[in-house]
């Protein structure tokens, strides 16, 4: 099925296909191009001209704020009629430098700029004017350019902040190659986990609150080594191997690991360049049970390597505490050219999925096609 892009506005409504759904969008000047959706649902084109949009954060009243890298900016998005499109926009802040990792709690929300966290204050009633954001945390280490961040309250109240080791192997000072636990309040922190390279995302189980995070594994080592890295936190200040063991074995030979430093391997191992740069544990309800409490992830894709793998969605199917299957929900990948690198992923309050992608600045809203149609006959 077929659409033409209208210039002012893109929407792409995908279709069932047997046990896939492929979906072709159309533009004026472009081919078509193919994206595949798992059988009962449907993608749509939520927002679009974001920028390279990264880390989604998602409001008490239904505000979905994007954080940009590149772009510099925080931008807010409302759907008030709620029906999957959004219908205002608003600027919260730019100029900022490499403003991506954001985070929102009790009404407010945060963002990491160079080596500060800045909180906006009551933001849901106050987009159209913002006001000045309030430093509540200065000292995060600098040069953001190189160590990506990324942020998220935890069920005990503090921010968990991620931050990325500055080189594609070394041995990072602390914290660079680390999470740690932030009380905003007091500004006081906590290192929560040490030994990774490239956190680029977390979440907390729905069924125990046990926090979960993905880890990039390090570039130049071959196609296929080392695995990307779906990790647990079983024990606060453990250390996950980096940049002495990726994965489970592959041992680094350019640094030799400490004889008595315990290294926690990962629960999962994801193929490697694949860039799993959001993990997120679904929450709604519109999705059927299977898929409910289920951790998805969004593969960013490979740029190191000679043939490219990931640019999709997976549901990571877990199981007593272990992952048992990697399922593909959504492919942005047209053979060889990616139509989107998805980069974060978080649940709507319809129960629908918030996916951002950062190669052509869109967020899309992911559905269970089933449920939408009982809605719609419950309501005639």
């Amino acid at each position: 099925m077929t659409f033409r892009n209208n210039p002012k506005q893109l929407l792409c409504s995908l279709t069932a296909i047997f046990a896939q759904l492929v979906f072709c969008c159309t533009s004026v000047a472009a081919e078509p191009v193919m994206i595949t959706v798992s059988k009962g649902f449907g993608l749509t084109l939520f927002a679009s001209d974001l920028g390279d949009a990264k880390q989604l954060a998602l409001g008490s009243n239904g505000t979905l704020f994007v954080g940009s890298y590149k772009a510099g900016e925080i931008t807010a998005l409302v759907d008030s009629d709620q029906d999957g499109r959004v219908d205002k926009r608003y600027i919260i802040a730019k100029g900022l430098d490499y403003p991506e990792a954001i985070a929102f709690n009790n009404g407010a929300l945060y963002v990491a700029v160079g080596e500060r966290i800045y909180r906006f204050a009551d933001i849901e009633s106050r987009l159209r004017r913002p006001g000045r954001a309030k430093e509540v945390y200065d000292r995060l280490p600098g040069n953001a350019k190189k160590s990506r961040r990324t942020m998220s309250f935890g069920p005990d109240g503090r921010l968990y902040v991620a931050i990325g080791s500055p080189c594609n192997v070394c041995e990072p000072e602390t914290p660079f190659g680390s999470i740690i636990a932030i009380d905003v309040n007091s500004g006081e922190s906590e290192l929560i986990v040490s030994g990774v390279r490239s956190v680029t995302s977390m979440d907390w189980s729905a069924k125990d609150s046990s926090l979960w995070f993905s880890d990039l594994g390090r570039n130049w080592m071959g196609d296929n080594i080392p695995p990307d890295e779906i990790n647990k936190v079983e024990v606060v200040g453990s250390h996950y191997g980096f940049p002495y063991v990726h994965g489970s074995s592959v041992i680094e030979p350019a640094y030799e690991q400490p004889k008595n430093l315990k290294i926690v391997p990962p629960k999962f191992e994801l193929p490697a360049h694949v860039a799993p740069m959001g993990l997120h544990f679904y929450r709604g309800k519109q999705f059927p049970q299977r898929y409910q409490n289920q951790m998805f992830v969004t593969e960013n894709g490979s740029w190191n390597r000679s043939s490219k793998v990931g640019y999709q969605v997976v549901m990571l199917e877990m199981k007593d505490d272990e992952v048992i299957k990697r399922r593909t929900v959504v492919s942005f990948l047209d053979g060889v050219f990616p139509v989107a690198r998805p980069h974060s992923i978080v649940t709507a309050p319809d129960g629908s999925l918030y996916i951002s992608d950062d190669l052509k600045g869109n967020v899309y809203r992911l559905y269970y096609k089933e449920q939408q149609k009982i809605k719609s006959q419950d309501n005639d």
